[in-house]
């Protein structure tokens, strides 16, 4: 019996499977690079996440828009440099206001008005705060 027919018909059978074989680690190859790729792109996203969440609690909160008066900024400036609760006799001076009884009750006035606008809190009568 010739079996060469047999040889060839298997070697034919064998390139065709090598054949597949080197195309299958070709793609395989190409994924893989394509994965190291998603894989950096997914590192360097979560360390990104982790960077913004860090810094979070140091970006200033959005404050609600201040009334039309230069001294708002400026009493806020104050509370931003102050290390415990201010009264409006403490503002007054921040600012370089007079020692006043009018000026007194106007800044009290501007920092009522802030603590219902939700930027300064009361802490107990006539200590203003920043609201944390």
């Amino acid at each position: 019996m010739n079996i060469q027919p047999l040889l060839d018909a298997l070697g034919l059978q064998e390139d065709a499977a090598r054949a597949l074989a080197d195309d299958l680690r070709a793609q395989i190859d190409g994924l893989q690079t394509r994965l190291r790729g998603a894989e950096t792109h997914l590192e360097y996203l979560t360390i990104t996440r982790k960077t913004i969440t860090g810094l979070a609690d140091r970006l200033p909160a959005h404050t609600p828009d201040l009334p039309e008066h230069p001294d708002y900024p400026r009493i806020l400036a104050a509370f931003n440099e102050a290390t415990g609760p201010l009264r409006a006799k403490d503002v007054c001076e921040a600012l370089g206001h007079g020692l006043l009884p009018k000026n007194i009750e106007g800044t009290r006035a501007k920092l009522k008005r802030l603590v219902k606008l939700g930027i300064l809190t009361e802490a107990d009568t006539g200590n203003f705060a920043r609201k944390s």
